[in-house]
Order: structure tokens, then C-alpha cells, then sequence
């Protein structure tokens, strides 16, 4: 078991630990960052997540520029970028104050050392490693000697760069961990998500794994949860027409209710492996199919195709021995409507 705050994470958990990643999306508006998290807090999600770097901590200027068409950046300079997407260190504690005001857990992904350094001094519970600094040794170590739990994402990394981090962040005296399946494009398509990798991450790490997740809508979510997923984390903006660096691929906060809803609904029908009849079914019994006599018979006749079926309600004999009693005798007389029994027949 892994507590999240006050939230457990264990194989029995009956809901899914919910988190709402902010990125850029407050478009360098404090007011609208305090927005944001109070729509997450209102559509149920557990916790809130920043990012925490600055330009320089990131890139120099002049480094690259995006030259993928298809990228959502394209034409932009990474440093560019990045002083447009940051989130001013000293909004963190405001953010963070009204997070937990809201009854939200409130956290970061460090892009470096310092930023590590700065996390701290807000006494932040956990920790979450990019996927693009997953094999970032230093940071690594410098997050595991923090003690706390730490969410590693594991987009655009081979199953070395996986297995290395891991055991970085486990020799380092990391003993809480979870790893998040994640697809690096943005946005990902249900096609590139392979969420069956997901129950064989958790095994081959013996840890709780979930989905950070940038496709659009809830879908490959829920489907995640229903495959062993107890974490989800998706970007989350007030509304996409209003834009931001990730707003294209992002939640609004009618979808973030639905993703609350519905990955509880199907961490609950998880279960367990469990055949026959629920407790709950005993009245539907009523409605499985049963034989009847559908005419009236008399005494010493045969029971035949026309005057014995199988219908509704399911309280006269079971349908298996429909064709064994074709062709008996009936020792009295049955009315149309009555359920067959054994002791009708001779």
C-alpha cells in the first residue's frame, strides 16, 4: 500500500487516484491558475500538479527551434516556449495554499535540482518525474533522497531507460514508486497508448503503475483503470478555445467530472473473479424460462410440443427436461398457465 497524502493506493483499491495536471494552462494568469484549481477541486479530482522550471533551468536560448509540422509547437523556439508554458516559483505557494484549502493534494514534477530544493521548502507530499527526465540520474537521486513517494512517467524510454530509473530511484532509498504507462505526443492516439502494457509493468516492477495520459476525452482512461491503472493524471484547462500551451489535448472540467465518475464506476466493477448466483440476482431468477403447460390437459393425457413450453417466469420445472417429459402421462387434470412439476406426471 502507498499513501498518497490521505489517499491509499493498494491492489484492493476501490477508486482510482485522480490528478490534474495544470502545465501552462493558466497562460501566465495567477488568477486564472487559482481558477483552475478550484474547477479541478469542484469536478473531484485528488490532487493538482504543476511544473516546476524556468527557461534557464531548461534550455539556452538559440538551442532549438521545432521544426515537426505536425507538432503543436511548431515553428516555436524551446526557450520560447518554455518562458511562455513555466509557472512562476513564487505562485507555487498560493497555488498550493488553495489546493489544499479545497480539500486537494497539491504537487510538482522538478526539472531540476533546484527546483527539488525549492519543492521541499513547500513541504510538498510526493513527487512525479517526467517522462523526459526519467533518465536523469542526478535529479533522480536528488528526489529519492527526499524520502517521499515519488510518480515516475515512462514515455519515450525503452524498457532500459525504465528499469535503470527505477533502480536509481530504489538505490537511492525510494520505497514508495509508481509508474505511469505514457505515450510522448501531444496529443496521443488511442493507437499508440498499447495500454496492455500496464498489468505487465506491474509485474515486471512489482509496483502500482497508471496512465499519464494525453489522449483526447476519457475513454483510454477508464479502459486503463479496468487493466490494473490506480493513478490517472490528464492535462486540465477552464476551456481549449481559450488556448495554452497544452490546452489542444487537455480536459475541460465537465470531462474531468466524467473522468472522476466513470474511473471509479470501473475500479468498483473490478471485483473479483466470482461465478454463480449474487445475492443480488436472487430476485432476477424469476425471469429465467421454465416449463408451463400453455393448454388445458387432462387427466392420463401425453404431454406434447402444443400443450408443454418453455417460457417465463423460471418456477416451473428447469428447461433441461423438456424433451425427458414429452410424451409422458399427466395424473390429473392442469389448467393452461401452470408451471410443470414432477408430481404431474405418472
Amino acid at each position: 500500500m502507498i499513501k498518497l497524502g490521505e489517499f491509499e493506493i493498494s491492489n484492493t483499491s476501490k477508486n482510482t487516484f485522480i490528478i490534474a495536471e495544470m502545465s501552462g494552462n493558466h497562460n501566465q494568469s495567477l488568477e486564472r491558475a487559482l481558477q483552475i484549481v478550484e474547477a479541478a477541486a469542484k469536478a473531484g479530482a485528488h490532487a493538482i500538479k504543476l511544473q516546476t522550471y524556468t527557461a534557464d533551468t531548461m534550455t539556452v536560448k538559440g538551442a532549438y527551434t521545432i521544426e515537426d509540422e505536425k507538432s503543436l509547437w511548431y515553428g516555436r523556439e524551446l526557450y520560447e516556449l518554455y518562458e511562455e508554458a513555466y509557472t512562476p516559483w513564487d505562485w507555487h505557494k498560493p497555488i498550493f495554499d488553495k489546493a489544499r484549502e479545497l480539500g486537494m493534494l497539491a504537487f510538482s514534477s522538478p526539472f531540476d535540482e533546484t527546483a527539488v530544493d525549492f519543492l521541499e521548502s513547500l513541504e510538498v507530499p510526493f513527487y512525479k518525474i517526467a517522462s523526459f527526465e526519467n533518465t536523469d540520474w542526478p535529479l533522480l537521486k536528488k528526489v529519492a533522497l527526499t524520502g517521499k513517494p515519488v510518480i515516475m512517467s515512462t514515455g519515450a524510454s525503452t524498457l532500459s531507460d525504465i528499469s535503470q530509473g527505477v533502480n536509481v530511484l530504489r538505490e537511492a532509498g525510494v520505497k514508495d514508486l509508481i509508474l505511469l504507462k505514457c505515450t510522448s505526443t501531444y496529443p496521443s492516439t488511442p493507437e499508440n497508448t498499447n495500454l496492455l502494457t500496464i498489468p505487465h509493468m506491474a509485474e515486471m516492477f512489482g509496483c502500482h503503475v497508471g496512465l499519464s495520459d494525453h489522449t483526447m476525452g476519457v475513454g483510454v482512461a477508464v479502459a486503463a483503470v479496468s487493466l490494473g491503472a490506480r493513478v490517472i493524471e490528464k492535462h486540465f484547462t477552464l476551456s481549449r478555445e481559450e488556448g495554452g500551451v497544452d490546452s489542444a489535448f487537455s480536459l475541460e472540467p465537465a470531462e474531468l467530472a466524467s473522468l472522476v465518475i466513470e474511473t471509479e464506476r470501473a475500479a468498483l466493477a473490478l471485483g473479483t473473479v466470482k461465478y454463480g448466483i449474487q445475492k443480488a440476482e436472487e430476485k432476477s431468477l424469476l425471469f429465467k424460462r421454465s416449463l408451463y403447460v400453455v393448454k388445458d390437459i387432462k387427466a392420463g393425457e401425453v404431454l406434447t410440443k402444443e400443450n408443454v413450453r418453455v417460457i417465463r417466469p423460471g418456477v416451473g420445472l428447469a428447461p433441461k427436461h423438456y424433451e425427458n417429459v414429452l410424451g409422458k402421462r399427466i395424473n390429473k387434470d392442469i389448467l393452461a398457465g401452470t408451471p410443470l412439476a414432477w408430481e404431474y406426471i405418472s
